[in-house]
């Protein structure tokens, strides 16, 4: 009755939590939950997947409890599990959590109430993932035989590993780049430079550099030029290539400004499906007592 990671989900599962989203996006999908109230407990910033998790609530009728960690128990040694369970005990349906800790959700077993990972550390973050995965099949109709470059921050990222083990599974070859140090090798994934990268991949997934994450100061004076996508490695990309990028954008870092609007980037795409991704994952775990069911209508 949880979602922490995408291993959590059969392919079939993925493929119908996609044709849900589809759904809802289309307009041909109208649910209503105004008797289930949902919980958002962030304990790292978020604009796009807390908000996004706000509206889709709100497309639900979904009321949602407020939650703010700084004037929470949390400041006065209050546990997670005794938040979640608090949240639980007051009435909440289901919760949805972000937390700087990797596996958090290791410390909730007793928890009665469906949980969604909002992000756990450098581990996983699925919604991401699924909304991710919903713009590339949007673009292409399928995953299997496409070229995929992660390109960034791969040792911090918790996008990276969601998304290079779905896009694996779903059929994807899947590369990553990165400079030296920021390389996660217990990935089984080769790197190659980005100016390799641009030319043959169908899908550039770029990734924020995550200085919150790292252990000594991040000099990003020359990344865009050394390891970023620039307008021209960008004019040599595929003609139906697709940019990602999971976002906030570090303008001029990962990315030249020019490009983060521009006809290949699918970025503001990401943004609009997370809040479809995310109506299905609610609605699929509220009428389904799970994500585990092969009989979803």
């Amino acid at each position: 009755m949880n979602l922490f990671r995408m291993d959590d989900l059969s392919n079939d599962e993925i493929d119908e939590i996609l044709r849900v989203a589809a759904q809802y996006k289309r307009g041909e999908r109208k649910r209503s939950f105004e008797e289930k109230t949902g919980a958002l407990l962030f304990y790292e910033p978020s604009t796009r997947t807390k908000m996004s998790f706000d509206m889709a609530c709100h497309k639900l009728n979904i009321p949602i409890l407020s939650f703010s960690e700084a004037t929470s128990s949390a400041v006065k040694g209050e546990s997670l599990y005794d938040t979640v369970k608090t949240m639980e005990a007051i009435g909440a349906d289901f919760v949805v959590i972000r937390h700087p800790d990797d596996e958090y959700f290791t410390q909730l077993d007793g928890v009665n109430i469906p949980i969604i990972n909002g992000g756990d550390g450098t581990g996983e973050h699925p919604t991401q993932c699924l909304l991710d995965l919903m713009t590339i099949k949007e673009q292409f109709n399928q995953f299997d035989g496409l070229t995929v470059t992660i390109c960034g921050d791969v040792r911090h990222s918790r996008v990276a590993r969601s998304n290079a083990y779905a896009l694996k599974r779903l059929g994807a070859n899947v590369r990553l780049s990165a400079p030296e140090d920021w390389r996660d090798h217990t990935l089984p994934f080769p790197y190659l430079s980005i100016d390799d990268a641009v030319k043959d991949s169908d899908v550039l997934m770029l990734l924020r550099v995550q200085t919150e994450r790292h252990d000594r100061a991040v000099v990003l004076n020359d990344y865009l030029a050394t390891y970023g996508l620039t307008v021209e490695r960008a004019e040599q990309m595929r003609q139906k290539s697709m940019i990602l990028h999971p976002a906030p954008v570090n303008r001029g870092v990962e990315i030249d400004s020019k490009l983060v609007e521009s006809d290949k980037s699918f970025i503001f795409t990401q943004m609009e499906n997370g809040v479809y991704i995310r109506q299905a994952v609610i609605e699929l775990l509220l009428t389904q007592g799970g994500i585990h069911n092969e009989t979803i209508n």
